[in-house]
This record gives C-alpha cells, structure tokens and sequence, in this order.
C-alpha cells in the first residue's frame, strides 16, 4: 500500500522532528572523550574537599550521554559542553596545561573550586575560554602567579581565585585584569598575595561591581578615599590587609551594601562622625565586622542605632570603652554578636539592664545563635536566665570576665548550645546535673573557677562532647573512670590539671571498653574479629541491650592531668591512646618507670612528666617520636643514658635537669662502665623494659597519622592549637561564621 503525499509528508516532518530532539539529547562525542581523559588525569581523594565531598566524575561512563553526567550541561542544539561543575568533587592532582579540559572551547561557566590540584600553576590556556562569564577555582590549592592572559576573557562576569594561599598577583595582571574585565560584576581574590598592589588601583575596576572581596590579600597603604562610587557594591570585604586612615566619610553612599567587613586591619579607624553616619545609612546591611579596627572613639551606645535587618556583628578587639549597649539585643534579626576582647566595656549584671535583657534569650523568637562577650571587664552574678537557652543559641562565650556567683543551676531541654566557656571568672558552687540537657554540647570550658566538687561523672553522658576543660579549680577526690559503655565516646581534649584529684589515673578512660569488660557484670562479652592491625569489631551486651562497636580507638589528642595528687604508676595502656598529641601528666607523685608503650604514640607533639617520683631509664623505644617537639622530664629520679634519637639530639639540658642518675651530652655527663653511651647514635639501644610489658601491643596494634579537623562544626582541628585555644584570641570564632557566611552568599550569587 503507498502512502498519500500528506502522510508522507507528515512522516518525513516527524523524522526530522525526532532526530532533532534525540541529537539534542546527546554531547558531542569529541566532547565527552576530552570529558573521560580529564577524568583519567585525577585521583579521588577524600582529603581534596573540604566544605563538601560529592565525587561527580565517578558517574562518568564511556558510552553513556556526557550532558547527563553529574555537574555536565550542554548545548541542547550543538552537544558542546557549555558549564561544568566541578566543585568538592574530590579530585587530587596536577592540572597540566595540555590537559584536554582547555579542549572544552564552548564553556561558559567553569567551577572547579574546593579539590586538590597539588599546587598547580593556572594556565595561561584558560584565556582560550572566549565565552566564559564565570571562573571559580577557588580553594583548590594553587600556587605560582595569576597570569595575565586572564584579562583576555573579556565576557567574565563573576571570578574567584580566592582561598590559594600561594597564589600571587602582580601589579601589572592586575591592572591589565581591571581594564579589559569591564563586564565583571563579581570579584573575589582573597588571600592571593597582592602585596605589590597599590590598594588605589582597585578604584579602577568597573563601577557596576556588586561583589568586591581582597580579605587577607597583604594590601597594605591608605585605603582608597573614594568607595562610594561603587554604588552597586552589596558585598564588600577588605578584611586581614594592613590598610591605614581613618574610615573614608562617602562609605555611606554605599547605600546597597549587605555584608562589610575591614576586621584585622589594626591602623584603620572610623571617625566617631562618620561611623554612625555609616550605621544610620546602611540600611540593608546584615553583616558587619570590624574586629580590630581601632573604635575607641565611638561610643558603644551608638551601635544600637544599625540596621535593624543586621544579623552578624563582629566587633573583637576594637578597643571599645564604656557601658555595654544593652539595647544591641534589640535588633530583631541579630544572630551572631561578637564583642569580645574589648577591656574597656563594662557593666554590671546587677545593677544594669543587662540581666533583664539577656533574657530576651528565653523568647521563642529569639534569633540569637552567636554570642561572645569574653576578654571584658563584665562584673556581677552570672545571670540565672543564662540557663534557660533559647533553642536558637549555639555558641555562648562569656569567659575572662569578673563574673561571680555560681553556675546556672537548671539548663533547658532541647537546647541547641555547642559551645559554652565560662574560663577565668570567679565562680563558685557545683557543676549541675542538669548540664546534660546539652545534648548538642562539643565544647565544654569551666576552668580558671572556684567550683567545689567531685569529678562530674554526669558529663560522660554528653554524646557529641569533644572538648572538656575543668583545670584550675577547687575539684577533688578520685577519678575512677567511666561507667557506661559511651563514656566520652567523643572527647579529643581532657583537661582536668591543676585541682585536688588523687589516687590512681583514670585508666579506664584511656581503654574505657576493655576496663568495663573486665570489671562489669553487666556487660558480656560475646565475640572478636580482627579485620587488620588496627581495626576490629567487637558484639556484645551492655545490660542486655547488643552492642556492635566498630573500629575501637581512642579519640583524646590532648590530655593534660598534671598539677593534682595522683600516685601509683604510668598504666602500660596509655599506648592505646594513638590519636595523642599532647601528654602532661607533671606535678604528681606518680612512681615506677617511663612505660615504653608511649613509643607507640606515633602522633605525640608534646610530653611532660616532669616533677613526679618515675625511676628506671628512659625508653630507647621514645627515640621513634619523630613528631616530638616538646619533652620535659625534669626532676624526677630517672638514670642511665639519655637516648640519642635525632629528636633527642634536639632537647636541651632543661629537659632532663634534676635526675642526677642521667648521663649524655645532653646535660653534659658522660655515660660509664655498664651505661651505653648516648652518644653517637649508632650504638644499639638498651633493652630495659623492666616493669613493662609493650609486647602488648607489638605488631597488633597499627598507627596512621591524625585527620585534621572535625568538619562541618564549631570545632576545627582545635588539638593541636589548645595552648593558642585556651590563652589567645578565639580568632577561629570570627572567621567561622564570616567564612560560612560569605560561602552561603557565593552559592546564592551564581545561582
């Protein structure tokens, strides 16, 4: 049977017609090959992403459509890829110039932010990119300069280089960029060296820019006097750059601004005038720092007269002087309040409004999650309405103050606080109970008090507390370990020096599991599997309830138990503690010998058990502590050789003095008769384990090397910074939230 013109015609047209749609359905194929060899050219690591880990390319698969695959469009007419989407995928590499990524021509969006490109250099092949309007590869670790061939993408909307802390711009990149990017609209080149920049240059860009970020670039001279004529401008950060002058007046021509930070630029100064010009102006802003910018000539009051949409304020540091401005909990949409480090605010919880606006808190409307008032001159009682947080507040910061009184006695339920440190008040009474209601609690600081009480016990319940600090108080009695299966199932930080505890150290908090299987009746034990050196799982049965735990190790990086009355001996399991950085067990009257276990402690940084009652010889197995910086066993009554490990060659005479047992070259003793010499290291170490048993552990036990960092959190790799932690300047809490922040905003410009 024929087919009739219409119909033929008909069919002809829906052909066409489908072809059109499938072809559309599919990438070139020169595109998708260049896709696949890019691919090859990366490794997947979990260490490369840091904000987020979404490994995109392993849904890249020969022979299916490249425009389907994770982070890939395209041009649904042509095939050619048009965005790529790279961000937190993983990738761990070198960026090579002849990669075949420069053969993608037809890109016009390219994120490539948040991997690990091993320090590559930026290619000067990027300016082949002629459509490109927007390049972030930012936090993804290169280095080396940023070349001038970027100025050749002309279309460039929006460019982030930001977060490469060995990248560097020249002066004449930078003018050549400012010239030809005329179209840009968002710029973000913070922390790339522009030291050589000319803070002035920057009035050259276009007018029309709405996003200008060069935080912690090293800029450095007067900062520019005309800003306000980038009117558009609604994000503006020159923070962490050594700009000086005062404050330009026209700052409040900058009328479309939402976020303004210039913190850490301590030769920068707003005139009393201009700053509440600037804060009656600035009507839309929601985010304001200035942290160490010198404001000892505003009066604090004048604070409560910003925006009432602000939501962020951060003002550490600024050497503001007078009475605290209660009123500031007024602003409606306040969440984060930073304004410690400011001696010369006061106040009075009592005798101010103060207490009773604090308790605005208690409200259910309440927005305020960030609240840090420490390093002040605040006197008084610790208000009781501190306790009954609202279930907004996350971070509550009221340390080194002169606060007294006791602490709150009720915590709410339901709570959402994070972190709480009351440090170096004057506090007195005992620790609540009710503390527990914290369930979100990771940081936990009451030390430099008077507390009077026991150990609290009550604390090891908390499940996500990470960090714990009780030191320099009046605590006393024993501390005889957990008494649940979770106790402190988290902690990382344990600080409990310089109180009144006595008897034996805690060993069952340094191997809680297997205290408890040998000690408790309530606990059964049904079967081990090793699954390798250092991995096994054990199943069994917490007072009838079955229990599964995976991966048995410690999590306690620093733990610091000295100046308190503890006796007895240094227990052989403390080698099990193999995420410890930091040990200080000094100031005791511990007896026996230095237990070779702690030569498994391949992470130690720092040991310190000096002034105690330890005899015997010093380990040869501590000689492996290649990480070892600090070590102080001073008077106590150790002899024989020092060993000569090259980290030991490294300790000075300090470290050993007051054993008059000890020889080596180090406290400049030469070794005789039956002593091995210290010196030179060549000589086979001494066998003496006498009161030890590290077979123990041996070859069953595996180390690996700390991961920094606890993620997404309040709390990031604090361990190994605890003495900057618990002495200086929180400078992580002002970063945190600017840092989060601004990287919420960034995802909301490009979308």
């Amino acid at each position: 049977m024929g087919f009739s013109p219409p119909s033929l015609s008909f069919i002809l047209f829906l052909f066409h017609f489908l072809s059109t749609i499938s072809s559309s359905h599919f990438c070139a194929p020169d595109q998708s090959l260049s896709l696949l060899q890019f691919k090859e050219s990366f490794s997947i690591n979990s260490s490369a992403s840091w904000r987020y880990q979404h490994p995109k390319t392993e849904s890249w698969k020969e022979g299916t459509n490249c425009c389907l695959w994770d982070g890939v469009s395209c041009d649904l007419k042509t095939g050619h890829v048009t965005a790529l989407d790279l961000s937190c995928s993983m990738l761990f590499g070198t960026l090579h110039p002849n990669s075949t990524l420069f053969s993608l021509h037809h890109l016009q969006k390219l994120d490539l932010s948040d991997n690990d490109f091993q320090n590559s250099h930026i290619s000067s092949r990027f300016s082949q990119f002629s459509n490109l309007t927007h390049l972030n590869l930012s936090f993804s670790v290169f280095a080396g300069q940023v070349p001038s061939e970027i100025s050749h993408l002309s279309k460039l909307v929006s460019l982030d280089l930001s977060d490469n802390d060995y990248l560097s711009l020249e002066p004449i990149s930078f003018d050549k960029l400012v010239q030809n990017l005329t179209k840009l609209r968002e710029l973000d080149l913070s922390r790339v060296n522009m030291s050589l920049v000319v803070p002035v240059s920057v009035m050259n860009l276009s007018s029309s820019l709405s996003s200008l970020k060069l935080n912690y670039c090293r800029l450095q001279g007067k900062l520019p006097s005309s800003m306000g004529k980038f009117k558009h401008l609604q994000y503006l950060g020159l923070g962490g750059n050594n700009l000086t002058s005062p404050i330009p007046y026209d700052f409040d021509q900058l009328t479309e601004l939402v976020s303004l930070s210039l913190s850490d630029n301590d030769y920068l100064s707003p005139e009393p005038i201009s700053f509440d010009k600037l804060v009656r102006n600035l009507t839309k802003l929601r985010y304001l720092a200035l942290g160490s910018v010198n404001m000892s000539l505003v009066a604090p009051n004048s604070l409560t007269n910003l925006s009432s949409s602000l939501s962020s304020l951060f003002l550490s540091g600024c050497g503001l002087q007078g009475k605290f401005p209660d009123n500031i909990f007024l602003l409606p949409n306040l969440e984060s309040l930073d304004l410690s480090y400011n001696e010369g605010l006061t106040g009075s919880f009592p005798s101010s409004n103060l207490s009773n606006v604090l308790s605005l808190l208690d409200l259910s409307n309440t927005r305020i999650s960030v609240l840090d008032l420490s390093n002040n001159s605040l006197s008084g009682s610790t208000p009781l309405c501190l306790a009954n947080f609202s279930n907004m507040l996350s971070v509550l910061h009221l340390g080194m103050n002169n606060l007294q009184g006791t602490i709150p006695s009720t915590f709410s339920k339901d709570n959402s606080l994070e972190y709480l440190n009351l440090n170096g008040n004057e506090l007195e009474g005992k620790i609540s109970p009710s503390i527990i209601n914290c369930t979100m609690l990771e940081v936990l600081d009451l030390g430099n008090n008077k507390i009077e009480d026991a150990f609290p016990y009550f604390l090891e319940t908390l499940p996500q507390l990470k960090i714990l600090v009780l030191k320099s108080n009046k605590l006393q009695g024993l501390v005889k370990g957990p008494t649940s299966y979770n106790s402190f199932s988290k902690l990382q930080i344990f600080d409990i020096s310089d109180n009144y505890f006595s008897g034996s150290l805690p060993t069952g908090y340094f191997n809680s599991l297997e205290a408890m299987m040998a000690s408790d009746q309530n606990m059964t034990y049904m079967r081990a599997r090793n699954y390798s050196s250092y991995v096994y799982s054990i199943e069994m049965t917490w007072k009838g309830v079955e229990i599964e735990l995976l991966k048995i190790q410690s999590t306690i990086r620093v733990l610091d138990l000295s100046n308190n009355n503890f006796t007895g001996g240094i227990p052989k399991v403390i080698g099990k503690l193999k995420a410890l950085q930091q040990l200080n067990l000094s100031h005791n009257s511990l007896t026996g010998h230095i237990q070779s276990s702690l030569g498994i402690l391949a992470n130690l940084e720092s040991l310190d058990l000096s002034s105690n009652l330890l005899t015997g010889r010093i380990p040869m197995e501590l000689e492996g502590l290649t990480f070892l910086a600090i070590l102080n066993l001073s008077h106590n009554q150790l002899e024989g050789p020092i060993p000569s490990g090259e980290q030991f060659n490294t300790f000075n005479a300090s470290s050993f003095e007051g054993n008059l047992g000890l020889c080596g070259f180090q406290v400049l003793k030469e070794c005789y008769g039956d002593e091995a010499p210290s010196l030179p290291p060549s000589l086979p170490p001494s066998s003496f384990n006498e009161g030890d048993d590290s077979t123990l552990f041996g070859d069953g036990f595996g180390w690996k090397a700390v991961t920094m960092g606890y993620g997404c959190g309040f709390v990031f790799g604090v361990a190994t910074g605890y003495i900057m932690f618990r002495t200086k300047k929180l400078s992580w809490f002002l970063r945190m939230v600017e840092d989060k922040w601004n990287y919420e905003v960034s995802w909301a410009l490009l979308l």
